[in-house]
């Protein structure tokens, strides 16, 4: 018996079969502590940007250079694993982490603060993969499901939980407490992984580095992301975008290629050979676009929109969160009975009509009519997520789980920073287009107008404001009002989008046919 095994078989020998929810306990608690810093500066970005005095055009890169990051780091879990082991990779990783996490909290400028975000997403690339690895290592096939419907509470309840945390901080000490209060959970999750988590698992030796995928991958995330950031001000079809969007194109193409003929490649090209496993991936590609991509939306609805302070923001998102902790584990026991595309098809048609009934929100929409489409959607997430994985990886051979686990999360990530870039986009871009409509509308022909001229002109010239000044803030309030139309119609717009892209993954989650456990 080799070295390797041997550290696994001793844990479970010194433990017993309560081991599984030790090592369980232990990665997910790095989990949660990674993940919560995904989402939880979304509400606090108003503040950020008054701090700083950034636009949204930059302030999207709070988040999504952590989830580009997050996602190249993904495929350097393998690596580090095969070369280090668990633990190491593990303990340090968060290590990194919370150094990244204490910089982020003193930032002198928003570059800082930018540079500390790439710190914490490279680093939690690399510790959210190796919950799901050690799950497939530690738990028999029948049970796999199931504990990835538990895991699954931290990867998804603590986005959600993360931004009411966030929200009461910003409002009531500071903004910089969103990135201090990742300290902790990093301290307990490197004692516990120090206790519970192997060294290097079994049938895997030292290998070379893939430098070559990794440059290929990160101008291919750096172009498509800049170009997205930067084309609605550019103008999408400017020189500067355009060879953006080429670089990524040739980029990803030369990244794929190369994977194919590396000898140690970051991320082994035959997983995508298996139907089940690729149309898994492209499921988990439109769900990470999905989840991070309104998580995103929503506190800058609601802050912008409907005029709600961060930890308003914040609270309205906790229902969901305690709905999901009820609804994953019911999932996660579901997907070890039925096939897996039943449960998957149901949570993105449930998820995909959340945010087709986000369209007809407005100023008047009340608090807990937007929870509950929150929930909506939160429930049909729940029901995504473990018999996706399960399905995807259940008829992967052993030896290329890890590749699969990697690959499956790195997928689902890179939906994620592309969800954020493209909704951010597409908000800007539909922003324009309804502020030009509505200020076509208003012309002296507008008998609408002309009585709300007289009125706003009236209530002003009784507030003392000089008769020379009635005209100027006549017209001001007029395009205060168009603005915060257009600004309400394109988020609008945005969640519609995101349901209807939904809708387009129910085609390749009915590949996904079968039970979960059965093998060839």
């Amino acid at each position: 018996m080799s070295v390797d095994r041997d550290d696994l078989t001793i844990l479970f020998e010194r433990y017993g079969p309560g081991y599984r929810w030790l090592a369980t306990v232990a990665v997910m608690t790095g989990t949660i502590t990674v993940v919560l810093a995904s989402t939880i500066v979304n509400v606090a970005l108003p503040d950020i940007m008054g701090s700083f005095g950034i636009g949204l055009d930059k302030a999207q890169w709070l988040s999504t250079a952590f989830l580009a990051a997050m996602t190249a780091g993904m495929l350097l879990t393998s690596w580090f694993t095969d070369n280090f082991g668990v633990r190491p990779t593990f303990t340090w990783a968060l290590a990194v982490f919370a150094a990244s996490s204490f910089l982020g909290g003193i930032a002198p400028n928003e570059d800082v603060l930018i540079l500390a975000r790439v710190g914490q997403g490279t680093t939690a690339g690399i510790v959210q993969p190796l919950a799901m690895l050690m799950i497939y290592q530690v738990f028999p096939i029948e049970w796999r499901a199931r504990a990835t419907g538990i895991y699954g509470i931290g990867v998804i309840l603590a986005p959600v939980v993360g931004p009411t945390v966030g929200g009461w901080l910003t409002d009531n000490v500071n903004w910089r407490y969103v990135f201090f209060m990742s300290l902790p959970g990093s301290i307990l999750a490197i004692f516990l992984g120090l206790i519970f988590l192997p060294g290097r698992l079994p049938n895997t030796r030292p290998r070379r580095f893939d430098w070559w995928g990794l440059a290929l991958l990160l101008v291919f995330l750096g172009a498509i992301l800049t170009a997205l950031a930067n084309g609605q001000r550019e103008g999408w079809t400017s020189g500067f975008v355009l060879r953006l969007f080429a670089l990524s194109a040739a980029s990803v193409l030369a990244f794929v290629l190369w994977q194919l003929r590396c000898p140690t490649p970051l991320m082994r090209m035959e997983v995508f050979a298996n139907l089940r496993f690729s149309a898994g991936a492209l499921v988990a590609f439109i769900f990470g676009a999905g989840i991070f991509g309104t998580l995103y939306l929503i506190p800058l609805f609601v802050q912008s929109v409907l005029g709600y302070t961060a930890t308003r923001a914040g609270e309205l998102l906790m229902p969901s969160g305690l709905v999901m902790g009820v609804a994953f584990p019911i999932a996660g026991r579901l997907g070890d009975m039925i096939s897996p595309r039943i449960p998957i098809v149901c949570g993105l048609v449930v998820f995909g009509f959340s945010n087709i009934l986000f369209y007809w929100a407005d100023a008047d929409t009340g608090f807990w009519a937007i929870a509950f489409w929150i929930i909506l959607g939160r429930i049909g997430l729940s029901f995504i997520m473990p018999s996706l994985n399960a399905g995807a990886l259940s008829r992967l051979p052993p030896e290329l789980l890890g590749q699969g686990t990697g690959s499956i999360n790195f997928v689902r990530q890179l939906g994620g920073a592309l969800g954020v870039g493209m909704l951010s986009a597409y908000v800007d871009r539909r922003y324009a287009f309804h502020a030009d409509a509505f200020v076509s509308t208003q012309n002296a022909g507008n008998s609408s107008l002309a009585a709300l001229r007289t009125q706003i002109e009236a209530l002003l010239g009784r507030s003392g404001l000089p008769d020379t000044q009635l005209a100027g803030g006549t017209y001001d309030y007029v395009g205060k009002v168009i603005a915060a139309q257009a600004n309400a119609a394109s988020f609008n717009d945005g969640f519609a989008i995101a349901g209807l892209v939904f809708a387009l993954a129910i085609l390749p989650a009915l590949i996904m046919r079968g039970l979960p456990h059965r093998r060839p």
